[in-house]
């Protein structure tokens, strides 16, 4: 058995492998495959449908925002953010907690004047900014909820007059929070959604139409809200994929009761780190992520025989990411406690052959 902690495209629950595999072959007994099922068609209409109704109920949306599903992946939304909210002359704020954040900023700069008005980058992002001030005049204010190359997460949500937009790619749905209070989210899907090739927007409708430029028919949100995520074909097996998983969330008890889960997932690795003498973590304690694990080892030297030692034990995709080092474990929605209740034993294994 492997247990998968990859950072994304992740690990997904069993139960969706096994209907997204059957509907490839025969979908819903119509003959035909999923990949090949019209977008057109009725069939396929109320596969969007079920994923945009299910996101709704799950994030207790209102009527104001709107579900999209989209395509091109949150790095899209770098871009497609300023284009519809940002005039030239205007100004928007922003948190720069790491890498994918640093992108968003520099796309913001095509667009209009972005500004950061905090940033973790003195001290290799290993904490959350905490005393700050976002203008008035910021058109919006923009975060990234979880950062996950460096493993830190804002535990709370920065309370503002200014639109907030969200970056919310590697935790989203993974624990409850007043998502209608959001101007603005985005995710790529294939972290706690669903699979790789769909990013999903959500949106309150008002906040649109408010600039002076000519935006491109394919990237203005309103057209899209318009033709209801059918603008143009859609990554039809990727939003299936999406209403699969919405589906097991919701029969798990939905954000509520993954919360509980992820939070005891979090608690087990992270009491591990800080109780082996081995391991350390990486990030302020009070800051740590419940989706992205990161931690290293007193002793570098170690590091590569502890990698072998997990990936002979059926343990895949801890080795951090190339610009942090070290391990990263993450703990998404689909991912069992026992598996990280097997990769603390693993740890602590490793701990006892080498003290």
């Amino acid at each position: 058995m492997l247990h998968n902690f990859n950072a994304g495209p992740s690990i997904l629950p069993q139960v969706v492998f096994e209907e997204a595999s059957q509907a490839i072959l025969n979908y819903n007994n119509t003959g035909l495959s999923i990949l090949e099922l019209g977008h057109r068609t009725a069939t396929f209409q109320a596969v969007m449908d079920e994923a945009q109704a299910l996101l709704k109920e799950l994030m207790h949306l209102d009527t104001d925002h709107e579900v999209l599903f989209l395509h091109g992946g949150a790095s899209t939304q770098f871009m497609q953010v300023p284009m519809n909210l940002l005039d030239d002359k205007e100004t928007a704020a922003y948190a720069d907690t790491g890498v994918w954040s640093s992108k968003a900023i520099k796309e913001a700069k095509l667009f209009g004047k972005p500004e950061v008005v905090c940033s973790g980058k003195e001290n290799n992002y290993t904490s959350i900014p905490k005393d700050f001030a976002v203008p008035n005049d910021a058109k919006y204010f923009h975060i990234t909820t979880n950062n996950t190359i460096y493993g830190s997460q804002w535990q709370k949500i920065p309370n503002t007059s200014n639109i907030m937009v969200a970056d919310m790619s590697s935790d989203i749905l993974s624990r409850e929070m007043d998502f209608n209070s959001f101007g603005l989210i985005y995710a790529g899907a294939q972290k706690n959604i669903g699979a790789a090739g769909v990013n999903v927007v959500v949106v309150n409708k008002n906040i649109l139409g408010k600039i002076k430029r000519a935006i491109p028919t394919i990237m203005d949100y309103r057209n899209h809200i318009k033709e209801g995520s059918m603008l143009n074909t859609p990554p039809v097996f990727a939003v299936y994929v999406c209403m699969l998983t919405l589906r097991w969330l919701k029969a798990q008890g939905g954000v509520a009761a993954i919360e509980k889960i992820n939070n005891a997932k979090a608690a087990a690795l992270y009491n591990e780190i800080d109780s082996n003498p081995l391991f350390k973590g990486t990030i302020a304690t009070e800051d740590r992520s419940k989706m992205n694990v990161c931690f290293v080892m007193h002793d570098p030297s170690l590091e590569e025989s502890f990698l072998n030692f997990a990936k002979q034990n059926g343990i895949v995709g801890i080795k951090g990411h190339r610009l942090s080092g070290g391990f990263r474990a993450s703990l998404y929605n689909a991912l069992p406690l026992s598996s990280v209740d097997f990769l603390v034993s693993v740890m602590q294994e490793f701990s006892t052959l080498h003290q």
